[in-house]
């Protein structure tokens, strides 16, 4: 099924320290309204059955997204929107937005959370919006973004003490993100794969990886183009027909680092995205590993 992250605008109401989506320069830059009703039709076109609303904070246009989440719904799109939940200050504002949201046909809330998050949102408008969508039935589940130290343990003890259903992940090494040191890993030599959901950026650019494509500044890697020049449909299958992005879905990135030479000791130290950023970044790396696409990597495998 394709999917796709969609990035109305990259505005946010607050500056996370963690923020893969930001560098140290805000960037405030919107897509037309117009503009994203139009694209939102040809990703129907082009057999999108699924868009996650994201990148700044997206409720900050509350009724553009609202309008965009029943145009998919009309047309047969599971929608996802990514939010901080600034807006769930007090149940009666929680309801008024997930009642709205609910009845124009949203599928599912992804709350943003994190022990940087909570310094401008209070834990209190998880809790709202969560309840919120328990009682008007819709689906949701809480990104805990954590780096696995034990600052995190009353951030991931406040959503177990209240019962919230959340899930781990990984801070992002890149963005703001890039200057933090890195904790430790202990776990499994793992395979890694990634199914790679494109990205659309509000300047209509194309990207093949949802989480930190338009980081890799030195090689461009998961650029596919931009609208204004191609369609949709033409950079989703630039997207599924590239061997080398078929190779990180299937192999996976620690496989494919394996075969680059990195000493197993070096690769379990790395997270996914981190890893790929090393992979994939280095132009002289990228080289070497298109040229063996169809050769070297096809016999890599265990």
């Amino acid at each position: 099924m394709r999917k796709i992250a969609f990035g109305y605008s990259k505005r946010c109401n607050i500056k996370c320290e963690h923020c893969v989506a930001a560098a140290a320069a805000p960037d405030n830059s919107k897509m037309e309204l117009a503009k994203a009703k139009e694209l939102i039709v040809e990703l129907a076109g082009a057999q999108v059955r699924g868009i996650s609303f994201t990148a700044g904070e997206p409720l900050i246009f509350f009724d553009d997204i609202a309008e965009l989440v029943g145009l998919c719904q009309a047309h047969g799109i599971y929608t996802r929107v990514v939010t901080n939940c600034f807006w769930a200050k007090t149940p009666v504002l929680a309801d008024t937005c997930i009642g709205q949201l609910k009845k124009n046909g949203l599928s599912q809330l992804r709350m943003s959370y994190s022990r940087w998050h909570q310094k401008s949102v209070p834990c209190q408008n998880i809790l709202n919006a969560v309840q919120s969508c328990e009682r008007n039935g819709l689906d949701y589940f809480i990104s805990f973004v954590t780096d696995f130290s034990e600052q995190d343990d009353a951030c991931e003890q406040y959503l177990r003490d209240h019962q919230l259903r959340f899930f781990p992940e990984p801070v992002i090494y890149a963005g703001r993100a890039g200057s933090f040191a890195r904790q430790p890993i202990s776990t499994d030599y793992q395979a890694n794969c990634c199914p790679m959901n494109p990205y659309l950026a509000p300047n209509l650019d194309m990207f093949a990886c949802c989480d930190a494509g338009s980081h890799f500044t030195n090689t461009n890697f998961f650029h596919l183009g931009n609208l204004k020049h191609s369609t949709i449909a033409e950079l989703f299958e630039k997207s599924e027909t590239n061997r080398l992005y078929n190779h990180i879905r299937t192999m996976g990135v620690t496989d494919i680092a394996s075969f680059a030479g990195f000493p197993a000791r070096e690769i379990i130290q790395y997270r996914k995205c981190e890893l790929c950023e090393k992979l994939f970044n280095s132009p002289e790396l990228l080289a070497m590993l298109q040229q063996e696409t169809d050769a070297g990597l096809n016999s890599w495998r265990r």
